[in-house]
């Protein structure tokens, strides 16, 4: 005899979309476009993940890079289950565990032509930060809540 289905409410399952680049610029830039598809797909604000998928893609083949490895992109959208908020965590893993981002890092001067990525990455997202392992590789991460970026 079957069970009847319990009254709960479950949280609603994550999605994730993940894919593996060449350490390239056309690699950083293909998973920018490859996220704004994905989350326009799903019916998702695109706009500002996007970005800070260009800012963490460019760090990864800038300061990332090892010659012959590529980086990797996770996109996955998690509903909290008390709060029902979605949440967008964006997921770069690169292969250069030593060279970690410095969360206060120096402000760049006006002449300088690069130093604001992780600058715009802390100004888009709510949270970022970075996990070493498994070696040789880092990950950077940055999630956005939906509610206060739809």
């Amino acid at each position: 005899m079957p069970r009847p289905a319990a009254a709960t409410h479950a949280a609603e399952p994550a999605r994730q979309f993940r894919v593996q680049l060449s350490a390239t610029r056309r690699g950083a830039r293909l998973a920018r476009l490859l996220t704004t598809e994905q989350l326009r797909s799903w019916g998702l604000p695109f706009e500002t993940p996007a970005q800070i998928v260009a800012e963490l893609a460019a760090n990864a083949i800038s300061h990332g890079r090892v010659p012959g490895r590529d980086f990797r992109l996770t996109v996955t959208v998690k509903r909290s289950a008390d709060a029902e908020i979605d949440t967008i965590r964006i997921e770069v893993i690169d292969a250069r565990s030593e060279r970690l981002p410095v969360p206060e890092a120096q402000q760049p001067t006006a002449e300088q032509e690069s130093g604001r990525g992780l600058l715009l990455v802390a100004a888009f997202a709510d949270r970022w930060g970075t996990v070493s392992g498994p070696p040789p590789c880092k990950t950077v991460w940055a999630e956005c809540d939906l509610s206060t970026h739809a």
